[in-house]
């Protein structure tokens, strides 16, 4: 790949990238073909406009709209320029500019849902914004945003601030995960969002109905008993699916319920990382065991569940982006079950996992504090 920077002053900075047919590289193994289409800067989430670009959220605060062009299943991109209007992002750490998701009805509205990490009162925590796709003469940005959730408390730390959002089918509510900040014990408390899965209105309002109100809980919470929850999306029948880190051993793919416990920091099938034991998940304890879990780790990054055609023997599948485990990992979803699929190694850190407009499955490199990747993945 050939990379020319053009330099200029203001938010109309383009990067343009000429990619050469070599880029593309069938894997030894793997069912699919590696197209890379261009480098990016600690890329961490993205999603798809309708016309086929990209938005890109990068850790240091940076939201890009990615131009791709695509014509027999290859893809390069000819652009890419910097969305202004995003809020100050503390990104020490596993704090980064997080998940970003178009909302129910943007081809009308033109409304974008995006996640962080931000300094405040008490120390650092997630927040929820949402602002307008606005493209004019000044270039792209988000118009208006607003921060519509944040995270209770926030506490000092790094670590554990999970940021990821799903909308309802029915595009009526907005599910977003906290994670309990490395602090275990909140993702028991009733009066703390952090460890768990949460069920807001579009405007970041406690949704009606949530199912432990009248147990003393704060009014957002869906479910509790949480770790680091990176991962979060609906299948076709609505069932709600969530992905999180364990501590040593014991990644977990869950299914979602509403008021459930899941039993962090009491229950986990991996230790603590002193070698201290932790209760594994047993019946009659009390808490939702997970339908999938990992010993040795993973590390799940983004979660996908795959409806697209150029893959039909994995429609209804989850696909998760493996950190460590440097691979890119399929869960099979039957109803309610899910079982251990494929383990591909990817050769570096997977931070996310999203369908393309066509059925291609597009990957995110992590990088760490460096350049990742962004991956095409398509039908050999």
């Amino acid at each position: 790949m050939i990379r020319k920077t053009l330099f200029a002053i203001g938010l109309l900075t383009t990067t343009l990238l000429a990619s050469t047919a070599c880029s593309a590289q069938p894997a030894a193994g793997k069912p699919f073909k590696e197209t890379v289409v261009v480098d990016l800067d600690s890329p961490w989430a993205m999603t798809f406009l309708p016309d086929g670009r990209a938005l890109v959220t990068e850790k240091d605060g940076r939201m890009l709209m990615v131009f791709i062009a695509s014509k027999d299943r290859t893809s390069s991109v000819t652009a890419t320029m910097p969305v202004a209007g995003i809020p100050k992002i503390d990104s020490g750490g596993q704090g980064a500019l997080m998940d970003v998701v178009l909302a129910p009805g943007f081809a009308s509205n033109k409304l974008v849902y995006f996640s962080g990490s931000i300094t405040g009162e008490g120390g650092k925590g997630v927040a929820l914004w949402r602002g307008k796709l606005v493209e004019d003469s000044r270039g792209p940005r988000l118009d208006g945003v607003e921060e519509l959730f944040r995270a209770r408390p926030f506490v000092e730390g790094n670590g554990h601030y999970s940021g990821r959002i799903a909308f309802s089918p029915d595009g009526k509510y907005l599910f977003f995960t906290n994670g309990e900040r490395q602090k275990f014990t909140p993702a028991q408390d009733p009066k703390m969002t952090l460890g768990k899965v949460l069920r807001l209105t579009l405007d970041g309002k406690p949704a009606p109905g949530n199912p432990l109100v009248s147990k003393g809980f704060e009014p957002e919470i869906w479910s509790y008993g949480h770790r680091n929850l990176l991962g979060i999306a609906f299948d076709k029948a609505g069932n709600l699916w969530e992905q999180e880190m364990g501590p040593k051993g014991g990644d977990e793919v869950n299914l979602i319920k509403p008021g459930l416990n899941y039993g962090w920091p009491n229950a986990s099938n991996g230790s603590n990382y002193d070698g201290t034991d932790i209760p594994d998940h047993k019946p009659g304890d009390g808490y939702e065991p997970p339908k999938v879990f990992w010993n040795p780790v993973i590390s799940p990054g983004g979660l996908m569940i795959y409806s697209g055609a150029m893959f039909p023997q994995w429609k209804g599948d989850a696909f998760i982006g493996g950190l460590s485990s440097k691979s890119l990992v399929r869960v099979h979803l039957n109803g309610t079950n899910a079982a251990k699929g494929d383990q591909w190694d990817m050769g570096a850190r997977i931070r996310e996992v999203e369908q393309g407009p066509d059925g291609a499955i597009w990957l995110l490199e992590d990088g760490g504090d460096s350049q990742g990747r962004l991956l095409k993945l398509t039908a050999k």
